[in-house]
């Protein structure tokens, strides 16, 4: 954590009193400062970072919350921040803040997963709707990233031959089809999909290919 996060973050303590953290990422120290005070008798942990590098730099030591984004920031823009996050893998739920002339920016990164779009300046009421549903947004990504990290563990614990035969199968392959792609017998092929399907803890290609979907392998 840099200075400028160290100087305005509320110290670690005050995350073990039960308040709900939301991210702030906004260039504008007055912004930043102003949604700290109005949200903190909401029960709601303000997080600032004062640039999208300083946010990526702590990204893996956060625990899941919704992230409040401005638009219009140098060098790394809102839009781009939000590309970087979901191509991490990260579907925490994102509210934009813009400026009037930035609502066609706001749409499109909607379009990119962003959960609604704030147009400043705003009431702070408008915003605690808005995170209502951001913080349900969050108890329903956490219960998927865990099903999702549980899944690629079980995907990887499969042999090289079992991880062909199971995508194999998840693309709608028959035995006879995977045995020719692999130019082995058919019996083969049975042999590594039961065996497959034990490890995967499953037992119908249907429900293997929940899961193989669930770890993004299919």
């Amino acid at each position: 954590m840099n200075a400028t996060h160290v100087a305005e973050a509320v110290d670690d303590p005050e995350r073990s009193t039960g308040k709900r953290i939301l991210y702030v990422v906004d260039d504008n120290a007055e912004v930043r400062k102003s949604l700290h005070f109005a949200l903190d008798s909401s029960g709601v942990m303000v997080w600032p970072f004062a640039t999208p590098a300083d946010f990526l730099d702590s990204l893996a030591d956060l625990t899941p919350a919704p992230i409040l984004l401005d638009v219009r920031m140098p060098e790394i823009d809102g839009v781009q921040l939000l590309q970087i996050v979901r191509s991490r893998l990260i579907e925490w739920p994102v509210i934009m803040m813009t400026a009037h002339g930035d609502i066609p920016i706001a749409v499109a990164s909607m379009k990119l997963g962003a959960l609604d779009f704030l147009e400043k300046p705003f009431a702070i009421e408008r915003l605690e709707e808005m995170l209502d549903a951001a913080y349900a947004k969050v108890a329903e990504v956490v219960v998927t990233t865990d099903q999702r990290s549980r899944a690629m563990t079980t995907f990887a614990a499969l042999s090289g031959r079992e991880k062909q035969v199971a995508l194999g199968l998840a693309s709608g392959k028959t035995n006879k089809d995977i045995s020719k792609n692999l130019d082995i017998s058919v019996r083969t092929v049975e042999i590594h999909r039961a065996s497959a399907l034990r490890k995967l803890g499953v037992k119908s290609t249907a429900d293997a290919v929940r899961l193989l979907i669930a770890a993004g392998a299919a």
